[in-house]
C-alpha cells in the first residue's frame, strides 16, 4: 500500500489554499499526479508545510515527523510536492535536491491539476 505525504508552501497553505482542499480533492478523485494510484490501495497520511522560507527546516521537520510517527508504525512511501511549492516558491531549486538526497523515497512533483483560470473579467 502506498502511504503518501503532501508538502506545500507554508505561506500559501496559511493564506490562499483554504485547507489545501484541491490537493485533498485530487487525491480522493485520483486525478492529476494521483491518477497513478487509481487502481491501488493508497492512503494520504500527512499534509505538511515546508516550514517557511527558505525551506531550510524542511528536512529536519520530516525527521521529527518520522520520530513522532514511529510508534504508529507508519511512514510515507512517497512524497508529493504541491503546486503552491513547485510553482511559487523562490527556493524550490534548493529545497528539491535536499529532499531527493535525504528522504530515500520517491519525490513526486505535483498533486492536482486545478489551476485558477481567471480572477477578474470574462
Amino acid at each position: 500500500m502506498e502511504k503518501l505525504l503532501i508538502i506545500g508552501c507554508k505561506k500559501a497553505m496559511d493564506t490562499v489554499c483554504v485547507g489545501c482542499s484541491r490537493c485533498l480533492i485530487a487525491f480522493n478523485r485520483r486525478v492529476g499526479e494521483f491518477s497513478g494510484y487509481r487502481d491501488q490501495d493508497a492512503q494520504l497520511i500527512g499534509l505538511a508545510s515546508c516550514g517557511d522560507c527558505p525551506g531550510s527546516t524542511l528536512v529536519p521537520r520530516l525527521a521529527v515527523m518520522k520520530l513522532c510517527d514511529a510508534p504508529l508504525g507508519d511512514e510515507p512511501t512517497k512524497i508529493h510536492l504541491a503546486p503552491c511549492l513547485l510553482n511559487s516558491c523562490p527556493h524550490i531549486d534548493s529545497i528539491s535536491p535536499k529532499l531527493d538526497a535525504k528522504c530515500g523515497i520517491e519525490i513526486v512533483r505535483g498533486t492536482h491539476p486545478y489551476g485558477i483560470q481567471r480572477v477578474f473579467g470574462e
